[in-house]
């Protein structure tokens, strides 16, 4: 286990991603966010780190954690949800502080075969607190998983 102690103080999650997310709790170098839209499961990996923009700002051994934490997310939306494709991505142009989009695509989504961006509306979960509570569980899988 990594030791991540007193790293995040500072840390501030975006008020955009706070209004536009689930927050489902930490690993040892991020927080694990719900893209509260369902029509993709979506999860959004943010550093605890304070004001971050960009992946190689990250000390070489959280440049590390972050491979291994984006790496144990993607496995887990492929293993449960069976996804035809895993879409990772770091954009940061609406939202300046460092997060990496984890989306489960598939041939019959809204958005095939497009980027996601744009495409549709969102469609906030029906039951955001049984969404959360299923994804707590599944990510219970990975290593250092702390629920919210």
């Amino acid at each position: 286990m990594s030791n991540y102690s007193g790293a995040e103080q500072g840390f501030v999650l975006h008020a955009q991603l706070a209004a536009d997310c689930l927050v489902l709790g930490d690993l040892p170098l991020c927080r694990v966010l719900l893209a509260n839209d369902s029509h993709y499961p979506w999860l959004i990996l943010v550093p605890k780190r304070a004001s971050l923009r960009e992946a190689h700002h990250l000390s070489a051994s959280d440049q590390q954690q972050l491979m291994i934490e984006s790496c144990g997310v993607a496995q887990l939306l492929e293993t449960c949800v069976g996804a035809e494709k895993i879409n990772i991505a770091a954009l940061g142009n609406m939202v300046p502080q460092l997060h990496v989009h984890h989306v489960a695509r598939f041939s019959h989504d809204a958005a095939w075969p497009s980027p996601i961006w744009g495409k549709v509306s969102a469609n906030p979960y029906e039951k955001p607190h049984s969404q959360v509570s299923l994804w707590q569980q599944r990510l219970r899988q990975l290593t250092d998983f702390i629920s919210a």
